[in-house]
This record gives C-alpha cells, sequence and structure tokens, in this order.
C-alpha cells in the first residue's frame, strides 16, 4: 500500500535493542514490502527499525516469516527478529512456558520455545541449525589482511578476533573495518560482520556491522556466528554467555553436525497504524 494509502497496522517489538516491526503479510501488496519496509523503518521519518518481519500465519502455533532489511533489502533469517515474531505469536495465542512455535523463514523453519514470560517481555529458546565455520583472510583496500572465518547460519557472517577492548583492529575502529567487509568484493551478496573479544572460557563479548542496517546493538544469528567460530577455532566452552551492546544472550553448541540453541529475550514494545 502506497502512502497515503490504506493504514498499515504493525507491532514493534526489539530483542537487545534490535527492533522489527511485525506486519502481516497480506495487509501490504507483495510488490510494495520493499518500499514499506524502507518507509516504515526510517528512524527520523518513519515509525523506525533495523527491519519488518513480514508474518503470515500457517497454523495457531506457527507462521511464515519474510524479513526486509531497513535498507529495503531482503535477509534469509534474523535471529532475534524470529525470537520477536515468536513472542508476538506466544501473546497471541496466550502462550504458556515451554510451549513452542515453528516459524519457517528463507533460511528453513526455526523453533522457539517460550522460556519465561514477565509481561510483555518473553525469554525464548530457539534452534538455530548447524553452524558452518570455515577460516578465511579478507585482504582490504589498505592492503591490510585481516584474518577471520567466514560462518554461515543460514545467513552470512565474517568473524574477527580482537583483543583490543575498543574491538579496534591495527588501530582501525571496528564499526569502518565492518563496513569495508561488508561491502567487500569477497562478498557480492554483502556479509554480516563480527568482531569478538574473548571474556573467559564461557563468555565473549561482540560488536556487530549488520548487513543492510549497520551497525547494530545485538543480532541473534550474528550472536550464533561469533559463538561457533569462538568454540570451533578458539577452543571455548560450548555454552557461552555471548554480550553486545543491547545486552547478553546464551549460546550452547557441542559442535560438529549439532544444532545450536539461542536463548535470549524479545520484548513487545507497541502495537500501532502507519500509512
Amino acid at each position: 500500500m502506497k502512502a497515503g494509502g490504506q493504514l498499515i497496522q504493525f507491532v514493534k517489538a526489539h530483542a537487545c535493542g534490535n527492533d522489527f516491526l511485525i506486519v502481516e503479510a497480506l495487509a501490504v501488496e507483495e510488490v510494495e514490502h520493499k518500499a514499506t519496509a524502507v518507509r516504515l523503518c526510517a528512524r527520523n521519518t518513519g515509525v523506525g527499525a533495523d527491519g519488518v518481519e513480514y508474518l503470515k500465519w500457517t497454523g495457531p502455533r506457527s507462521g511464515r516469516i519474510r524479513l526486509f532489511n531497513a535498507d529495503g533489502s531482503v535477509a534469509e533469517i534474523s535471529g532475534n527478529g524470529t525470537r520477536c515474531v515468536a513472542a508476538w505469536m506466544a501473546r497471541e495465542a496466550q502462550a504458556k512456558v515451554n510451549e513452542v512455535f515453528a516459524i519457517e523463514t528463507d533460511a528453513g523453519v526455526r523453533s522457539c520455545r517460550v522460556t519465561g514470560i514477565d509481561g510483555n517481555r518473553y525469554e525464548m529458546a530457539s534452534d538455530m541449525g548447524v553452524p558452518v565455520v570455515t577460516e578465511r583472510q579478507v585482504v582490504l583496500a589498505s592492503g591490510a589482511v585481516i584474518h577471520g572465518a567466514v560462518v554461515s547460519m543460514g545467513n552470512p557472517h565474517y568473524v574477527i578476533f580482537v583483543r583490543d577492548d575498543g574491538f579496534s583492529i591495527d588501530g582501525v575502529g571496528w564499526a569502518s573495518i565492518g563496513r569495508e567487509i561488508c561491502f567487500h568484493p569477497d562478498f557480492p551478496e554483502q556479509t554480516n560482520v563480527e568482531v569478538v573479544r574473548t571474556v573467559s572460557q564461557g563468555e565473549i563479548e561482540i560488536r556487530i556491522f549488520e548487513r543492510g542496517v549497520g551497525p547494530t546493538t545485538s543480532s541473534g544469528t550474528g550472536t550464533c556466528a561469533a559463538s561457533a567460530a569462538s568454540i570451533a577455532l578458539r577452543g571455548l566452552d560450548s555454552a557461552l554467555s555471548v554480550t553486545a551492546p543491547g545486552g547478553a544472550q546464551a549460546v550452547n553448541w557441542r559442535g560438529g553436525s549439532a544444532e545450536m540453541t539461542l536463548t535470549g529475550p524479545a520484548e513487545l514494545i507497541c502495537i500501532g497504524e502507519a500509512f
């Protein structure tokens, strides 16, 4: 629906500050999904969000979603966005703890189990698929060589390990490096970038440059990708606490062909209407 047309109902939710608008897929003509996402996600002239999750219910506890980033690009999946949708579905279904919601994404079906409810805040344990981790170097325009890992969580990630508390890489800010790698020719479809600092055997801290968004406070798949690389390449514990600027999430992965589990919060903020 174009600007000035019928009102579009939305739900706004966030997971550790990573915010999304949930819109019924049929409420907006499919050809308008991209333009509507760009318009609604604009921080100063729209509602404001990192992306729009278009939801089609397929059952009382199941649905199909498609994610459009703030720049209008389509993402295969967002761990945090999927969890936000699961929280909304749980509220609509008046779910109780341990109920499970199956959500189909462009990266496959993800199951989200309610582990806690506090008002409009839901804790969810989500099955995130099997990570694929491959070490890889990236050469920047300056000639600097970045050593890291390509990680697939159903969507693409590049993970870099640092020791600096400020997450700089050879004196260059992490966001600048993240932007260059995101748009690097080695990644023609672009990539999410996570910069990781090891705190202890069971804890890491991350910074995130998200494809289609830019620097963001949190990322579910980014949390998983950073954890997978840390476990597979750095020998950290299979159960990790991962802290991003927006808060902490927990990851559990036994490695190999085992499925990874991500546990974290999703909070429903408001229901509204927009043109």
